[in-house]
């Protein structure tokens, strides 16, 4: 039985994404985004903080993020953790935590009109998100739920990006 195992971000895109192919030929791509945090601290001032991801995805989720997910883009990822672990030169056992993305919405994108320019409704400001005029693109990335049964890249040496 797995135990539970899942994450939801959502933040920008702060780099443009990098595709690759393993060497199997899947394509691997890492997204860098940026989540946002603000809080009071004691003395009550707001504080703000900003944590910064890679996410994983594979195959055809890998492709469309690569496209359009633009810097800036404001994105949702829903995946899960995965620990990685080796030996470095000196023997020292290492390890690094990566998040492996499942699903991935890339939101703000404008309306496309017939004539296939992009518009926005008039008082709808730009990146607000959810409204009507806007379309949300999203990838489901089934490769990595079959990485979850060690299928996809268990085993296999990703290029480091």
């Amino acid at each position: 039985m797995n135990s539970l195992n899942q994450i939801i971000l959502e933040g920008n895109v702060c780099r443009q994404p990098e595709l690759r192919q393993s060497a199997a030929g899947t394509n691997v791509g890492i997204m860098p985004i940026a989540v946002n945090r603000s809080y009071k601290n004691a003395r009550g001032e707001t504080v703000e903080e900003a944590s910064f991801f890679d996410v994983t995805c594979f195959g055809k989720t890998a492709e469309v993020c690569a496209k359009y997910a633009t810097i800036g883009r404001h994105v949702r990822v829903v995946g899960r953790l995965k620990q990685d672990r080796w030996k470095n030169l000196e023997g020292k056992s290492q390890s690094k935590i990566n998040i492996i993305a499942e699903h991935v919405e890339l939101l703000n994108l404008p309306r496309k009109q017939s004539d296939g320019a992009f518009s926005r409704s008039p008082g709808q400001p730009a990146g607000s998100g959810y409204g009507a005029d806007e379309q949300t693109l999203v990838a489901t990335n089934a490769a990595a739920r079959e990485q979850q049964d060690g299928e996809d890249t268990e085993g296999e040496e990703i290029p480091a990006f």
